[in-house]
């Protein structure tokens, strides 16, 4: 790119360009033209080449820049529709569930709107191996109908009032392991396992308007900038989602961040939804783009749900999301042959290893040459990890899914698997040492959107702040430029673009400003080193802390 004229150089910082080998710590500038990176070398060099009459100069001098961040695994558009009402999320035992819930109850019968009670983000150990009942509810918010969600969204409690109106009155057959939870009499207790469950009371609950969904969902895009993001994956799309993605990237302000959707495929899907889905495999804009299928392989470890090679402490785990792993292993033939790339959800042992052999079957990389891919990975079979480094399947983990567990192993999660297996907990330093490629995220809404927050739990397996507190398994942390990669190159390649999550000629100019250097950094500062500013294809936005 000899001989072009910059539009932008950035000058005087220090540049990490995550091009492996290049270690130079001098400030350098980079240019930037067309929103992409023209070059990046000593400050002479570059004035030299590319400064032209009108070429805009951005001083970074006691700054660093390193590429934008990607969340390879967030959920910003389905999360407008299920985080709504009352966050639950500082809830510690019973009784403060009860206050909250009455509280928010309260509101709303003094709102005059919906009279519907919503609430999310509740830890399992809030009931303490309690049964979850509906009686937990009432007790707090009488006759009105509600539904409250654990923090992962995959197991939700209604109130008596709310399995009324949405026609729950017993078990039901799913086409997945989805599960109304009734008692010996056959009554539903309240309890709704998986989305399939409790779809039918989502259905009849009051919904965000198309106009306010579109608001929050440019909210949260905008506030992942402040952490330093500048992409991310959306792990639990649909056309409808494609359709929000087009109408704010067409909008006079255009998409925040750029987003790779994922589209949701579930074992009762027909051959005509699925033909529906296939056919929007090429839909992209300006900022976005599909080309992605999200299966599950399990549910979650914290209810039984999660796929073991050996049943947990209550004797669950033994069965996969799909009834029949043939059609499981169809659908990843289906859409891999069709063109997508495959990323499955797959906490359990066994929910790993099944989804890597079906990803063996059809080819691990797919037709588009990006590896296919792996969500969460919450504990591994040693067997799984060479496997996964044989066959260069991504690994997509969610570091802040830590925050969940309790040190004495008294969690739901640890107590289920037992110690042995729960020393296999987000295994990113084994995975890493393997060979086999990571990408880091949040999960959000479940954990944290603040990448400063992920790559602070990556490193120190920690609270970040808590400078005493229980570290998880030491030996998996990762440094501050492991965790640094599995946010910018690692999630980039994971989602199958060469030209993001790197500094280099060639390269979308999407970029992010720090105030002090993040590799230089301890876990517990990065959590909250200040941004100063992003760019997105070569445009700035400041950050002001």
């Amino acid at each position: 790119m000899a001989g072009t004229t910059a539009d932008l150089i950035i000058a005087g910082a220090r540049v990490h360009t995550m091009v492996e080998g290049d270690v130079h710590t001098g400030p350098r500038s980079i240019a930037i033209a067309g929103g992409r990176v023209l070059a990046v070398g000593e400050a002479d060099a570059i004035a030299a080449a590319f400064r032209g009459e009108n070429t805009q100069i951005d001083d970074a001098t006691g700054s660093t820049v390193t590429p934008g961040l990607i969340d390879a695994h967030l959920h910003p558009i389905q999360g407008v529709e299920l985080c709504q009402g009352a966050d639950l999320g500082g809830v510690r035992d019973l009784r403060e569930l009860r206050e909250a819930l009455a509280a928010e109850a309260a509101r709303v019968r003094n709102s005059g709107g919906s009279a519907w009670v919503r609430a999310w983000n509740l830890d399992y150990a809030v009931f303490d191996g309690a049964q979850l009942t509906s009686r937990f509810v009432d007790d707090a918010v009488g006759d009105l109908p509600a539904m409250v969600f654990f923090f992962d969204f995959h197991t939700a409690v209604a109130s008596t009032e709310a399995l009324r109106l949405s026609g729950i009155t017993g078990a039901r057959d799913f086409e997945d392991t989805s599960e109304i939870v009734v008692d010996a009499e056959g009554s539903p207790t309240g309890e709704l396992r998986e989305d399939s469950a409790y779809q039918p009371v989502l259905d009849i609950a009051p919904k965000p308007s198309r106009d306010e969904t579109l608001a929050a969902a440019r909210a949260t895009f905008a506030k992942m900038r402040r952490s330093g993001l500048t992409g991310g994956t959306i792990m639990d799309g649909n056309s409808e989602t494609l359709d929000l993605l087009e109408a704010l990237d067409s909008s006079g302000m255009g998409l925040p961040v750029r987003i790779v959707s994922a589209m949701d495929v579930k074992p009762s899907y027909t051959a005509e939804q699925r033909a529906a889905i296939a056919a929007q495999r090429d839909r992209a804009g300006n900022r976005w783009r599909g080309g992605v299928i999200k299966l599950y392989a399990d549910g979650v470890i914290d209810t039984g749900a999660g796929w073991l090679y050996e049943a947990d402490a209550d004797g669950d785990g033994l069965n996969g999301f799909w009834p029949n792993t043939e059609d499981f292993q169809a659908a990843v033939r289906e859409f891999a042959e069709a063109g997508f790339q495959i990323a499955t959800h797959a906490i359990g042992d066994r929910a790993v290893g099944e989804t890597i052999t079906a990803y063996e079957a059809v080819g691990s990389i797919s037709r588009s040459g990006v590896p296919h891919r792996i969500e969460h990975l919450e504990t591994l079979d040693p067997r799984d990890v060479a496997r996964l480094a044989a066959t260069g399947i991504t690994s997509s983990m969610q570091m802040p899914h830590l925050q969940w567990r309790i040190a004495d192993g008294s969690d739901e999660w640890a107590r289920r698997l037992g110690p042995e297996r729960a020393s296999r907990a987000w295994a990113a330093g084994t995975v890493l040492r393997a060979g086999a490629p990571l990408a880091l995220g949040s999960d959000w809404p479940i954990a944290d959107l603040d990448a400063r927050v992920g790559l602070a739990w990556a490193m120190l397996r920690r609270a970040p702040g808590d400078v005493d507190g229980f570290v998880y398994e030491p030996e998996e942390r990762l440094t501050a430029a492991q965790a640094l990669h599995g946010y910018t190159r690692g999630a980039a390649l994971a989602q199958g673009d060469d030209d993001l999550g790197i500094i280099r000629a060639g390269a979308r100019a999407d970029l992010a400003v720090w105030a002090e250097d993040p590799l230089q950094a301890s876990g517990d500062d990065l959590a909250t080193l200040p941004v100063r500013a992003t760019y997105l294809d070569g445009l700035h936005t400041s950050h002001a802390e």
